[in-house]
């Protein structure tokens, strides 16, 4: 090519970059509530109607603070010692607002506009949901995109493509498909142990925030109790919760709710699982999460079983009875839980898998504020019982 045409032709895309600044930084995104989403990225500023979510961003950006224009205070009010910890790390925290103390009825629709984000994030649970049409009207007549991800209602569904559309809004594509990747090949050796193996599945109680009320709050195949399917494990609470408890958008099948302890007792299941976190502290229940030493986890599994009526399930006079952090619910790092639950359904199949050198890889690798306490509990030391 001539000098003056190689010119003419370096000039031309100079002119049409320069008149077309816009379309180059546009993306289209589609989110978990099946909507198609047209923004400019990587976004800047970030509404998280979640506070939990923040974890999610960790993951993938550096400074995870510096991208926030306004959140949610549903991560100081229910996990204050995880909040601590983002803080510390990122001290940036402290100068961004809330819009919300952490449930859906709190969000203040003025607040979020006047924090001028370039994108709300929207996932339920303690914030507006994909059923929020009014909120999310107002943010998008104020301009404001709205993109839903979710690690929540169905988490083995939408934490893949949650991750890859918060890599494609924060322009980091590569350090998403690398925790995808990453969090793939884990759950991946579980589903296909299982599918190869065939092994019969175990009746698993799964008592939601336990200790806290009276027996037994449990899901069914929604939040955490979707993981005891996948790892080889018969939720009995999916064969007598019908209804939707107050989620008539979800399929009766993921319904939620409160079992009877005759029935429970009827059932007789052959492994317990309670679920637990640093909200139960001051309530009695099984407290677990960062910071927290497996002796005091381990004391606080054996008051909740030691119940009358608990006391004598099979599960319970066999050893089998372990606890959970409930926050595996909310992070996208909820294989962990998968393989804990699969080692505790199936010891022999999974003996050679070990989550806490899992948790350490996730650790090393991705997570910029490690978590170090207790996730996993059991009575029976045996199986795998605490997460570094």
């Amino acid at each position: 090519m001539k000098l003056s045409s190689l010119i003419v032709a370096l000039m031309t895309g100079l002119l049409v970059a320069i008149a077309t600044p816009a379309a180059a930084g546009t993306i289209t995104v589609h989110d978990v509530a099946g909507r198609d989403v047209t923004l400019e990225a990587p976004v800047k500023r970030i509404l998280l109607g979640e506070g939990r979510q923040l974890v999610a961003l960790a993951l993938l950006h550096p400074h995870p603070a510096s991208l926030l224009a306004a959140w949610s205070a549903d991560m100081r009010r229910q996990d204050e010692r995880l909040y601590d910890l983002y803080r510390a790390k990122f001290p940036l925290l402290d100068r961004v607002p809330f819009i919300s103390r952490g449930s859906p009825d709190t969000f203040s629709v003025e607040q979020a506009l006047a924090a001028a984000p370039d994108v709300a994030i929207l996932s339920g649970g303690y914030g507006p949901s994909r059923r929020s049409d009014d909120v999310v009207h107002k943010l998008e007549a104020a301009g404001i995109p709205v993109v839903f991800i979710d690690f929540v209602e169905d988490p083995l569904t939408n934490t893949v493509p949650s991750m890859r559309i918060l890599g494609r809004l924060l322009g980091e594509e590569a350090r998403a498909e690398q925790f995808i990747a990453f969090y793939q090949s884990h759950m991946d050796r579980i589903t296909k142990r299982l599918a190869e193996a065939k092994p019969p599945l175990p009746n698993v109680l799964m008592h939601a925030h336990a200790g806290h009320m009276e027996c037994c709050n449990s899901p069914g195949r929604v939040t955490i109790g979707a993981f005891i399917d996948i790892a080889g494990g018969h939720n009995i609470a999916v064969d007598v919760l019908k209804q939707p408890a107050g989620r008539p958008s979800l399929d009766e099948t993921m319904a939620r709710g409160q079992l009877s302890l005759e029935y429970v007792l009827a059932r007789d299941p052959d492994v317990y699982v309670g679920t637990g976190g640093l909200h139960l502290q001051a309530l009695g229940g099984l407290v677990m999460g960062p910071g927290v030493d497996p002796a005091t986890s381990r004391e606080d599994l054996a008051k909740v079983v030691s119940k009358p009526g608990l006391d004598g399930l099979r599960a319970v006079r066999t050893g089998r009875v372990h606890g959970i952090w409930h926050l595996f619910n909310n992070v996208p790092f909820n294989f962990l839980a998968v393989e804990v639950m699969a080692k505790w359904f199936h010891p022999d199949l999974f003996k050679d898998v070990d989550p806490d050198e899992s948790l350490r890889e996730l650790n090393s690798r991705f997570l910029p504020v490690p978590l170090v306490g207790t996730f996993w509990i059991s009575l029976d030391p045996k199986p795998a019982e605490r997460g570094r």
